[in-house]
């Protein structure tokens, strides 16, 4: 019985021991999501006004959990069952992470009054879109992290997948968090130092960061999107990659999300003013 009970233990150890070094290589291969993924939800978070920011940051990221609970069974039943079906599942994905990045541009370059009007847009809206580029990120890094242990048994696979999208979920918001309320921050640091020395002046350069940190965020989460987008597609169209394959990366994943992007915006405006909208 003894004997047993040390065998089974010394299974969980090794198996333990399994999910670590694969935990580790699967969070190694999500990394570059991951960037994309705080840069998006912090370009998202910084919308609302300070008092509501972590509010709004804590609903965001209690969908973002519910996103994971949702996706990591379907997955791994689609690995199991219709692996076909994930590749196209990521492409829709990607369709709407284009056309949000090149509404956004849309917004910034040519229709800036009509920025002006989302701003009233609903908080329970906002938070909405932003749970819902979450699930789309959210698939990216779950199918990311998936394919770094593709070869191992399910009972590797499983806790792997499930540790890293959590934790992501928690690294993420956690870090967003801190972008957000960095001002806060800088005030604490300004008050305890008593306005003069060291502490003081870091305080202060923390103050006076915080706007151009949100702004630079709106930009790199917009072109975190069609990065992201772009990247789906050239690793999964063939031809795409024969023609944008010779650019740079970066380049070639900007343009083939950018050209996706607008074609799909161009549809949606043109079904507006069919339908009799403002066509901006």
């Amino acid at each position: 019985m003894a004997s047993g009970f040390f065998a089974l233990f010394d299974d969980i150890a090794s198996l333990m021991d399994d999910v670590a070094v694969m935990s580790k290589t699967a969070a190694k291969n999500t990394a570059g999501i991951l960037g994309d993924d705080l840069a998006v939800n912090a370009n998202k978070a910084s919308v609302f006004p300070p008092s509501r920011e972590l509010p709004v940051l804590w609903a965001i990221t209690k969908g973002s959990f519910v996103n994971k609970l949702i996706l990591l069974p379907v997955v791994f039943l689609l690995s199991a069952f219709a692996s076909w079906a994930i590749v196209p599942i990521l492409m829709l994905g990607g369709l709407y992470l284009a056309y949000e990045g090149a509404e956004k541009i849309w917004e910034w370059i040519v229709a800036r009054e009509h920025n002006e009007e989302k701003t009233d847009e609903d908080e329970k809206s906002k938070i909405r879109s932003a749970i819902i580029t979450d699930f789309i990120l959210s698939i990216e890094i779950v199918i990311i992290a998936l394919g770094s242990v593709i070869d191992e048994p399910l009972r590797i696979q499983i806790p792997v997948v499930t540790l890293v999208s959590f934790l992501a979920t928690i690294g993420v918001y956690a870090i967003v968090a801190l972008i957000v309320r960095m001002d806060d921050m800088g005030y604490a640091l300004v008050k305890m130092g008593e306005g003069r020395g060291f502490m003081s002046d870091v305080g202060r350069a923390l103050i006076s960061m915080l706007p151009k940190v949100i702004k630079s965020l709106s930009v790199i989460g917009t072109l975190a999107m069609l990065l992201v987008a772009g990247g789906i597609y050239l690793h999964h169209v063939e031809a795409l990659h024969k023609i944008f394959g010779t650019l740079p990366s970066l380049i070639a994943e900007f343009v083939t999300g950018s050209i996706l992007g607008f074609v799909i915006l161009g549809v949606f405006k043109s079904i507006e003013k069919l339908r009799g909208g403002d066509g901006h």
